[in-house]
């Protein structure tokens, strides 16, 4: 009775679920990277959003969710600047989305997206009734494997990474 062919099938599965394991994150990452990049684009070119005061501007929703938010401080921190605290945003939302989507910096753009995440979840979110409903807590919760794992395949990242061992390797024979 032949094994190899069964130990062959194994090899395989195992290959398959190596090969998955690896690419898990990225979806995540495509996500994140270009829901960011659309929301830093979107506040850009937002005729309303970055004005001090009026119908749909950071200052009147900053105003809004002041006495909602979770820290009222923050959201006064805002307020002494709302234009450039919607520059501030959307220009950050567009470089942590471009590092996560490229994985350049991918663990530094991920904790930039989590902050975003955590700060917005805290002023305007934390009203949401019930908690789940405000996605900013959702997006938190999502930036967290990123944190923890990088972006080590299909990267800027990866050959970054790798150069680096090489020279350590190489350091190490001299």
């Amino acid at each position: 009775m032949r094994t190899d062919t069964h130990t062959s099938y194994i090899e395989e599965d195992r290959s398959w679920q190596d090969t998955a394991t690896r690419y898990a994150l990225l979806p995540l990452r495509i996500f994140l990277g270009v829901t960011f990049i659309y929301a830093g684009f979107d506040k850009l070119t937002s005729s309303t959003f970055l004005h001090d005061s009026g119908s749909g501007s950071i200052g009147d929703l900053m105003r809004t969710v002041r006495g909602s938010s979770a820290i009222p401080a923050l959201v006064d921190l805002a307020l002494k600047n709302p234009s450039g605290f919607g520059y501030a945003m959307a220009l950050g939302e567009l470089a942590v989305g471009i590092g996560t989507l490229v994985g350049l910096l991918a663990r530094l753009a991920a904790l930039g997206g989590a902050l975003i995440s955590l700060s917005l979840w805290l002023t305007v979110s934390w009203a949401s009734t019930p908690y789940y409903y405000g996605n900013d807590l959702a997006y938190l919760m999502a930036w967290l494997p990123l944190v923890l794992a990088g972006a080590p395949v299909l990267s800027l990242d990866a050959p970054l990474r790798s150069r680096r061992r090489q020279r350590r390797h190489m350091d190490a024979y001299r």
